[in-house]
């Protein structure tokens, strides 16, 4: 192959076309060790089924959801060593590795520092630097060698329900600029970035995750604003492009700019001068699965440009579809080898970082995985830029007076899912220290509880809403149960405050509906420190005690 460097890795012209093709695929698993803590099933394969897709389909990598980093770190260990050829190691690790495995650092989401960068652009941009060095090291600490991150989305409407907070900003030059930052600082650490979700996924209303969005722009809209960040990301040298499952006609009537060849070839290849790796964003969602289901989807995908196919519903199926494709001559060998080549060349990239002992002079599939790193996570500095973003980005408005020991008020606790809240435990400080001031905690969530207030049963209450954008549900909205304990307490005179965690919209709503007379604070993390640190400021002036003795923990 042309362009591949001498690096001691075995010529992909000497896989059959079955396992060429198999180095396209991406497949999903859990980062759990047992197979009965997988949570997903219908997703994500057990120990049995990942191991015939490494060693007998010979897949070309796996992205990784949930489990604790230990666990991911035993478990890459465990495929990379089952592989013939190295695998890609990747995660949607948007807010740092902690977002996805428990025990790394979790970084509040990309537009926190969007909002930084809207007073202190110097800041943002040394954060933005930061936050990637610091995934990148923790990544690669336990065996990830691919970034699914940044988002370069350009989130200017409010209404997305899948993009949101994920986005570093509502103005293309401001996305470009803290995105190249992320980047930048990834890459001094030899890991594969990602810039998604071509050619720009910002201004919808529908969740792709759900049914297919369409964007009436034109082109020269698209130019002016959506691909201004790719743009730069592709400038700043990031390593792949994941496509967006959207319908642009302007660029596309008949397919989603994911099948669409005009899109992915014609303007990320042949316009833009985009070389590195073409992924698809998940082939399981439903805007491509309901109208060309699983095979058909992977070939256009393969027929447009695409190199990677990510988390097909069925790889062993898109293995066989695409290779029949290619075998009946719809598409070419020629095709296939592109892809094979820079799927080479990013293989290549992050083996790089292995260091081989002199006897091992042969093929690359004798260097054994770098061990797991645990000491690398979680580290005081990382920590510490974690506080620091989430002060910087931080806002309070008042302070919430504490409630007289004879009359107890109400912590009420609104939160999107409770099943799946990874951010509140018995000791978290959302729950303790509002108890410290004679909050009792009152827990509702919008997706099991029917509980609306009434007006004898209403006491003096602080509100906490967890609320931000929520893929595969649909809306951002703030729900119609928080809303109505908002209004109804503040119709009794008994709001007290209002906290909000997530989404800086849901603070907007709030605001427009209660006036500027109610203390609020709002953080863009969820996590237990960001907690922390805007109840203190909240209750700063209510008693230096209470606060010491309250017992949460960061």
């Amino acid at each position: 192959m042309t362009g591949v460097s001498a690096t001691p890795f075995p010529s992909p012209e000497h896989l059959e076309l079955a396992r060429q093709v198999a180095q396209m695929v991406v497949v999903r698993t859990s980062g759990h060790l047992f197979d009965h803590e997988i949570g997903y099933p219908a997703w994500e394969a057990n120990a049995a089924t990942l191991a015939h897709y490494v060693q007998d389909l010979g897949v070309g990598g796996i992205i990784f959801l949930g489990g604790s980093a230990a666990e991911v770190g035993l478990k890459i260990q465990q495929l990379q060593t089952q592989a013939a050829v190295p695998l890609l190691m990747a995660a949607d690790i948007e807010e740092g590795v902690g977002q996805r495995f428990s025990g790394a650092t979790w970084f509040p989401p990309p537009l926190s520092l969007g909002a930084i960068a809207a007073t202190n652009p110097d800041l943002a941009q040394h954060y933005a630097m930061a936050l990637g060095a610091a995934t990148a090291e923790e990544a690669l600490a336990i065996g990830l060698n691919w970034i699914l991150a940044p988002v370069v989305d350009v989130n200017n409407n409010p209404q997305n329900p899948v993009i949101n907070v994920r986005a570093f900003g509502q103005s293309p030059e401001q996305v470009a600029t803290l995105a190249r930052a992320f980047i930048q600082g990834a890459q001094g650490h030899g890991i594969l970035t990602t810039a998604k979700h071509f050619p720009g996924h910002g201004d919808t209303t529908i969740d792709s995750h759900l049914a297919l969005p369409q964007l009436e722009h034109d082109l020269d809209r698209l130019h002016r604003l959506e691909l201004v960040p790719f743009a730069e990301a592709i400038a700043t040298g990031v390593d792949a492009v994941m496509t967006a499952h959207l319908s642009i006609p302007a660029l596309d009537q008949r397919h989603p700019a994911t099948l669409s060849a005009s899109t992915l070839t014609g303007l990320l290849r042949q316009q833009l001068g985009f070389e590195g790796l073409v992924v698809t964003d998940a082939l399981v969602m439903g805007a491509i699965t309901q109208a060309y289901g699983p095979y058909e989807a992977a070939v256009l995908a393969v027929e447009a440009g695409a190199d990677v196919l990510l988390m097909p519903a069925d790889p062993e199926g898109v293995i066989q579809a695409v290779t029949e494709a290619v075998t009946i001559g719809r598409i070419s060998r020629d095709r296939i080898a592109a892809s094979l080549e820079r799927i080479w060349r990013a293989k290549q990239r992050v083996a790089g970082r292995l260091t081989l002992p002199p006897e091992s002079c042969h093929a690359w599939e004798h260097v054994p995985p770098p061990p797991v790193q645990l000491d690398a996570l979680a580290q005081p500095k990382t920590r510490q830029l974690v506080r620091d973003i989430l002060q910087a980005s931080m806002t309070v408005a008042g302070t919430v007076p504490p409630c007289p020991g004879q009359q107890p008020g109400h912590n009420l606790v609104i939160v999107d899912d409770v099943v799946h809240c990874r951010f509140l435990s018995r000791t978290a400080a959302a729950i303790t220290l509002p108890q410290a001031f004679n909050y009792q905690l009152q827990l509702l969530d919008h997706q099991g509880c029917q509980r609306w207030p009434q007006t004898q049963t209403l006491a003096p209450s602080l509100v906490q809403l967890f609320i931000r954008g929520n893929p595969f549900r649909g809306s951002v909205t703030i729900t119609d149960l928080a809303t109505a304990w908002l209004q109804a307490l503040h119709q009794a005179k008994l709001l007290q405050g209002v906290v909000i965690y997530g989404s800086p919209y849901v603070l907007e709503h709030c605001r427009a509906q209660l006036g500027e007379d109610i203390p609020y604070g709002f953080s863009y993390g969820q996590m237990p420190l960001a907690q922390s640190l805007l109840l203190k400021a909240l209750f700063a002036n209510s008693g230096e005690v209470a606060l010491s003795d309250s017992g949460f923990t960061d």
